[in-house]
């Protein structure tokens, strides 16, 4: 059975303060390992493939500034796609795609003062190459949904449509971003009360 992907990801040990923690609310923890394992450990893969997921995760972890869960989803990815320029691509595209959200223009009206302009990230000359088509339109489109979620429309829908994402691929790809968007938060915060924790015993031990 695959480790939880969180304790992993955070470095909770058996046994620890965290895992005791986190074992008050076992049925979210469940939950969240079920959709880890339905996303990336699943009996088949469908129409999205196994690199395809590997690289949107690594992606929105990266963006997010979350080094340890891109790197695990990158070393996933060079397992699978076994090609080291796709794996050199995607941590570049990572560092051009990083910025600070949400941001973007809601519909005409009063909300529009709230309006802000920020990256419209596309995937570099090169990397498009390397990445094909699907992975870029899912890279843009990841970016999208993390930063920009007010410019979400049915136009971005049709961009990766027309890249080659069925229907039903293009809910597997938002679940996908949403369920990383989801871990990585969580993974920060139980590392930061992880540290607080053990400041706390530092100083109850002086």
């Amino acid at each position: 059975m695959s480790a939880d992907i969180i304790d992993l990801l955070a470095g909770i040990e058996p046994g620890s303060s965290l895992d005791g923690i986190r074992a008050r609310r076992l049925q979210a923890r469940e939950n969240a390992q079920k959709s880890y394992l339905a996303l990336f450990e699943p009996v088949d893969f469908g129409n999205v493939a196994a690199a395809e997921r590997y690289a949107v995760a690594a992606f929105v972890a990266g963006v997010h500034g979350e080094p340890a869960a891109a790197s695990f989803y990158l070393a996933k990815l060079a397992k699978t796609a076994d090609r080291s320029e796709l794996v050199d691509v995607l941590k570049a595209e990572i560092e051009r795609a990083k910025t600070e959200g949400p941001y973007g223009a809601f519909p005409a009206g009063p909300l529009s003062v709230e309006d802000k302009v920020g990256l419209m990230y596309r995937v570099a000359g090169e990397g498009r190459r390397v990445l094909g088509a699907r992975l870029v339109a899912a890279l843009e489109h990841a970016h999208l949904l993390v930063f920009r979620p007010r410019d979400a429309a049915p136009a971005a829908m049709q961009v990766l449509l027309a890249a080659g994402w069925s229907s039903t691929a293009i809910v597997t790809l938002s679940q996908l971003v949403a369920f990383l968007s989801f871990q990585v938060r969580a993974v920060a915060g139980l590392r930061t009360l992880g540290a607080s924790l053990g400041h706390y015993a530092t100083a109850k031990a002086g």
